[in-house]
């Protein structure tokens, strides 16, 4: 079924499919076929609150930050732009249910209806296998948000973390590649971040530049930076 291989990129096998469906479902396709065929905007509804709920407390637990600047970061994570480039790793748009007109004016493609699809499909699993599977389909993609400085203005962690190594001249730090795994589709690569030969950091990403940002914040993590 064509939602086999969406389950497998998510890593998520759904109990009771219709959830999948219905998150899968844009009112265009709907509206074409009528007869009370559900689709997913009471799902993104819910899912908006789902997400937000799951960012609110991995912030509030991972960083030390005034309430604004929380509140700022959080916009950064689950604003359309965040959410279209999550739906495009995902390849979202090819799962889609699209009514004729709005498949051949670029659904598939428009942000608007692919982030709306993401919130959907969070609530989907939410509805499905409560808030603990959620998590494990959210925060994998919030935490690659929050270590790749071009897609939040947050912060560089590699950058630091040279500024405080070359405080000690002689010391060398270094990131290597030490892993690649996955289907092409779904690639993730692992960094380990070395200070001359010692490991003191280690990361995982879906690039080798947000693998190297995950090493050097969890290298700042571990000097209690």
């Amino acid at each position: 079924m064509y939602l086999d291989e969406l389950e497998q990129k998510i890593h998520y096998t759904f109990k009771e499919r219709k959830w999948l469906e219905v998150a899968m479902t844009h009112s265009s396709y709907a509206n074409e076929m009528k007869h009370g065929t559900q689709y997913n905007e009471r799902l993104e509804f819910l899912g908006d609150a789902v997400l937000s709920i799951i960012v609110s407390d991995y912030l509030f637990n991972n960083y030390t930050a005034r309430e604004g600047d929380l509140t700022k970061l959080r916009a950064a994570i689950v604003c359309e732009k965040s959410l279209d480039v999550v739906a495009r790793q995902l390849d979202l748009g090819k799962h889609l249910r699209l009514g004729k007109g709005e498949d051949l004016t670029g659904g598939r493609e428009r942000p608007s209806i692919l982030a709306d699809a993401v919130e959907a499909l969070i609530s989907a699993i939410y509805m499905d296998g409560g808030i603990e599977h959620a998590k494990e389909f959210v925060l994998p993609f919030v935490k690659e948000m929050l270590a790749d400085e071009d897609r939040l203005s947050f912060k560089d962690y590699k950058t630091v973390l040279q500024e405080i190594i070359q405080q000690n001249p002689g010391e060398k730090l270094t990131y290597c590649l030490v892993e690649e795994k996955g289907p092409d589709h779904d690639k993730r690569f692992v960094v380990e971040v070395r200070l001359n030969s010692n490991v003191i950091g280690k990361g995982e990403g879906r690039s080798k530049k947000t693998a190297e940002q995950i090493a050097a914040k969890e290298a700042l993590q571990l000097m209690g930076k």
